[in-house]
């Protein structure tokens, strides 16, 4: 059983103890003692549960409850429920706006609710976090394990981050990097590992799709690699024959997806590989949001196909032993397989945060996000954290001091690990 978090939080709190509403549903605070011993106060999750990213959720909500367990439900003297919430729908089969910002009312309004674990998706988190800033008993702190889209926390399209905070005051974190270093990460695998003269760029048309596009052009430029084309690929196109015939004729060393495999992506490996011939004839190269799907990685035509994700692999946590090998064992025994996504476990590292920020707090929804974005913020040592390495956030920003890209390649129906990339 792992050791109980040590959290570090040097913070200006101020002595303000806000009183919760009582009915469910109501606007809330966080305690309805202001935070006495035997308070319970809840921490959820917003995941997509439903399409795709099923499996991928449950196994980040089941690490989680496991983690939760373990420490026996408690931050400090503050008892812990944890709650999931679903941000997709069984129509889109994927994270949907509408569901989301509902989702941050919800949030609001769920009595002795102090933090959330989400997004997965980044396009969801936008929606959310200006609800949740404008909290009138917080803002309230969300801290995401897969949000990459740097506009979140810093400048990236005109009016970000600032018109996700109308406060003024920031509310959400992170504990993964983002797609300005994950693009140019890819860029420089296929330019000085595989020795890619040219390439030609679909994405998915959506907020994390464009952003990771963005930060891989550019890159694959700088390196001298022709970038041939940049396009929207159509999510709810029967097959991509034709867009892959195009494509062939331009003759690219390689096709990089920049998107989410929720967004037909089955269907485009496919129709790369009948069109423009197997990975090891043109590499293709996908982004996290191709990553943790069984679906894809069963598919024949994925074999060979690289991709990257925003952190450390189980693969490497596993062999770097400690806290993470501790749980993924626990969930082998208690849930009878193993994790089915890398970024379950950042899950957990996001659940520390919030356990290190409840821990030191008043308990009310204000007290929870001060510890984190007032003075040196929160900090998990290396010797307590999931990862294995100490997670920082920056209180001015709300990124983690971690910089991790991992490269992974596709290989016997499984994710496995490659490398680590450099991150300039």
């Amino acid at each position: 059983m792992a050791k109980p978090i040590r959290a570090v939080a040097t913070v200006a709190v101020a002595a303000l103890a806000l009183a919760a509403c009582g009915g469910g549903g109501s606007s809330s605070g966080g305690s309805s003692s202001g935070g006495g011993d035997g308070t319970t106060l809840i921490i959820s999750s917003d995941l997509p549960l439903q399409g795709s990213s099923k499996d991928a959720s449950e196994s980040t909500n089941n690490a989680i409850k496991l983690y939760l367990k373990e420490h026996g439900n408690k931050a400090g003297k503050y008892n812990i429920e944890f709650k999931a919430y679903d941000d997709s729908t069984a129509a889109k089969g994927q994270w949907d706006d509408a569901t989301c910002s509902q989702n941050a009312t919800k949030h609001v309004a769920t009595a002795n609710e102090v933090a959330i674990m989400g997004t997965y998706n980044s396009g969801c988190a936008k929606l959310e976090v200006p609800t949740l800033n404008q909290d009138p008993k917080g803002p309230m702190l969300m801290v995401s394990h897969a949000n990459t889209n740097p506009g979140l926390s810093k400048s990236w399209d005109p009016g970000e981050p600032d018109k996700y905070y109308p406060t003024g005051k920031r509310n959400y974190a992170r504990v993964v990097t983002t797609d300005d270093y994950q693009g140019a990460a890819a860029a420089d695998f296929l330019a000085k590992d595989k020795g890619i003269k040219s390439v030609y760029v679909l994405n998915d048309n959506q907020t994390y799709g464009q952003g990771v596009a963005r930060s891989f052009v550019a890159q694959a430029q700088k390196d001298g690699i022709t970038v041939l084309g940049n396009d929207a690929w159509d999510a709810k196109a029967t097959n991509y024959t034709a867009v892959f015939q195009g494509i062939s004729a331009k003759k690219p060393d390689a096709i990089y997806l920049a998107g989410i495999y929720d967004n037909n992506g089955g269907q485009l490996v496919k129709d790369k590989v009948a069109v423009l011939g197997d990975n090891a004839k043109v590499p293709m190269m996908g982004p996290d949001g191709f990553t943790g799907y069984p679906d894809l990685n069963k598919l024949p035509q994925s074999q060979g196909m690289y991709l990257t994700f925003t952190g450390l692999s189980i693969d490497q946590l596993i062999s770097a032993g400690g806290p993470a090998k501790t749980l993924l064992d626990d969930y082998q025994k208690t849930y009878g397989q193993p994790l089915k996504t890398n970024y379950a476990l950042y899950g957990v590292a996001a659940v520390q945060v919030m356990l290190a920020a409840i821990e030191k707090s008043d308990g009310t929804r204000k007290g929870v996000r001060d510890q984190v974005f007032s003075g040196s913020g929160v900090t998990i040592p290396a010797s307590d954290s999931i990862i294995g390495k100490e997670i920082k956030i920056d209180p001015q920003t709300g990124d983690t001091n971690n910089k991790d890209i991992t490269v992974e390649i596709i290989k016997d129906n499984t994710e496995t690990f490659l490398k680590a990339q450099p991150v300039q």
